[in-house]
């Protein structure tokens, strides 16, 4: 049959990504406490594409992974984004995997369990010299207490859940858990799936006591960061949706060497 993919094109307009976007695909991802865990990732591939290439093979992607059954971690994206050049014929691949990954955590006080769901993202890309890039990310729900608010005010303090997005390329793997735990130290409290009334206790008073706007939360989450050796760069947000406005409150830090 006649291939037109394999057509040459006349426009002399290379294409810096072309593939497939929002491919629904079970995956394995690294769990500290259990060796791994089944979840399902929606997945963005591409590639490059020369001038003179009318297309590429769209098909070639979805059986890469269906062959490889990934499981989702720095080495296996080295590998696929080298397996994706090879299989394309192309100088540079790309690839995004955004999941949800869940935590068993207890209660503060009755330490009763439930599963805390965070939604992570692995950024990949192998460059047209043979170097990769690779980004972790996780979107992390937290709570804070205005420290305004607490100072102004008689008795109480508004709160609001928030939500921080940390993503950083490091030297070495780093867990998911670790991770959050950065970002959770770092809010007024964290957040629980199940809280009986000891525990709601227990958070609401640990909140009042620990005070903090979104530029106190990048600003802890950074200096931990900077602290750590293994970090090469990070990029924070921290985003409150304001309990006592009609808009969010929002502070973005990002550090480091993209290119180490």
């Amino acid at each position: 049959m006649k291939d037109v993919q394999k057509e040459r094109d006349n426009r002399n307009m290379p294409i810096d990504k072309v593939g497939v976007k929002n491919l629904k695909y079970p995956i394995k991802v690294l769990d500290r406490e259990k060796g791994c865990q089944h979840t399902v990732g929606t997945i963005n591939m591409y590639v490059d594409l020369p001038h003179e290439s009318k297309g590429t093979h769209m098909s070639r992607f979805v059986e890469m992974l269906h062959m490889l059954q990934p499981e989702i971690s720095p080495k296996s994206f080295s590998m696929i984004l080298d397996q994706m050049k090879k299989d394309l014929d192309a100088a540079s691949a790309h690839m995004e995997v955004t999941f949800p990954y869940f935590i068993e955590k207890q209660a503060p006080v009755s330490h009763t369990k439930g599963y805390m769901e965070y939604s992570c993202r692995l950024i990949g890309t192998s460059r047209a010299d043979g170097s990769v890039d690779l980004i972790s990310e996780v979107t992390v729900p937290i709570s804070s207490v205005c420290p305004c608010s607490k100072e102004i005010s008689d008795y109480g303090a508004h709160n609001q859940r928030g939500e921080a997005k940390l993503a950083i390329r490091s030297k070495r793997f780093v867990w998911i858990e670790d991770i959050i735990k950065v970002v959770e130290n770092a809010a007024s409290c964290d957040l629980y799936s199940v809280l009986k009334r000891v525990d709601e206790k227990w958070v609401t008073e640990k909140g009042y006591q620990n005070p903090k706007f979104v530029e106190d939360i990048v600003r802890d989450i950074a200096v931990a960061l900077e602290k750590d050796p293994n970090i090469t760069w990070f990029s924070i947000s921290v985003e409150n949706f304001e309990s006592i406005h009609n808009h969010s409150a929002y502070a973005m830090i990002t550090r480091g060497n993209p290119d180490v």
